[in-house]
């Protein structure tokens, strides 16, 4: 089958087609014919040496798939050959046929084709997971979201103004994002380039600062995020753009009983990856099927254009998903 690989770990002229072997399933997994994929930063990490597959997954860069059942393991039974499922994945995305979990795998509603439903699951449970659950999200709730316009931002954006829609949202982005951004209907954007979130959050609060923050910078937001949190507050982050070492003010972070949690989702174990998965189906996929959420795609490559599709993600002029179409 073809399958995207790797000359060597480095920048994109590393990619290139390639004909691997089709993969076959084992135990408690289905063989997915892929129909599109995604391309997520954590695939960058990975393609400059930085970030190994779980053990047992695929070295093919893709951590989600869309498409329809080929084989089914023994005794599984909640997909059958033929239907339209989308999936996360450890790896594999980038190829014509992938392995999953039959527990990491979900029906694809009527409503969306399968470049939609290619960008739900790394960013949309990433968003549900870290905004919502381990922030123990509450109903009004302010939330800070960073990276506007980005696959996990835009995502996360949908996700609190679905379930919390008396919620008060705030996003970081670029200058010729704001406008854009605004439009998902949130509450504020403040533009990054131009002024301090930090200051611009405390204006926003009336000094009382937000409740759960979502960020992928790391290290070099860590003290404007402690800044910004309110009493109480939650810092999750689940990136480390900006580095992974910085000063931090205990005393503050105990006075005002603010948490900070630290969060990545590829390398759980599979049964707690699965227990996630049916968490979010329960609770954010109906809003896939009436409407309320729906997948932003920003570009749409074809597979043999993976380096072109990572060269979009690295300009960082990207809004939304940046979708593989496979087949």
């Amino acid at each position: 089958m073809k399958a995207i690989n790797l000359k060597g770990f480095g920048g994109v002229e590393n990619l290139f087609l390639d004909e691997i072997d089709k993969p076959a399933p084992g135990p408690h997994q289905i063989l997915i014919k892929v129909h599109a994929s995604s391309v997520n930063r954590p695939d960058i990490v990975q393609r400059e040496g930085n970030y190994p597959p779980p053990k047992g997954d695929s070295e093919v860069l893709g951590l989600e798939v869309a498409g329809t059942v080929e084989s089914v393991g023994d005794g599984l039974s909640r997909h059958q050959v033929g239907d339209r499922v989308f999936a996360l994945v450890g790896g594999g995305g980038y190829a014509e046929y992938a392995v999953a979990y039959e527990g990491h795998a979900m029906p694809i509603p009527e409503n969306l084709s399968f470049a939609q439903a290619a960008c739900i699951c790394e960013t949309y449970i990433t968003a549900y997971l870290n905004a919502v659950v381990l922030a123990e999200a509450k109903a009004e709730d302010t939330f800070l979201l960073h990276g506007g316009g980005g696959g996990v931002n835009t995502a996360a954006i949908q996700v609190c103004k679905a379930l919390f829609p008396k919620s008060t949202v705030m996003v970081t982005a670029s200058t010729g994002k704001v406008e854009r951004v605004k439009a998902l209907g949130v509450d504020h954007v403040i533009d990054y380039k131009t002024r301090s979130f930090a200051e611009e959050i405390k204006t926003l609060t009336d000094g009382r600062g937000v409740d759960v923050i979502l960020d992928h910078i790391g290290a070099a937001y860590l003290k404007d995020n402690m800044k910004s949190l309110a009493l109480g507050g939650r810092l999750v982050v689940i990136g480390l753009m900006g580095g992974i070492k910085a000063e931090l003010n205990l005393a503050t972070m105990m006075v005002k009983r603010q948490k900070i949690i630290g969060s990545v989702l590829r390398s759980r174990p599979v049964p707690e990856k699965s227990a996630i998965i049916a968490d979010f189906e329960n609770n954010v996929m109906p809003f896939f099927d009436d409407q309320t959420i729906a997948p932003l795609i920003s570009d749409v490559f074809p597979l043999s254009q993976a380096a072109d599709a990572h060269r979009a993600m690295e300009l960082g002029t990207h809004f939304g998903k940046i979708v593989l179409e496979v087949q």
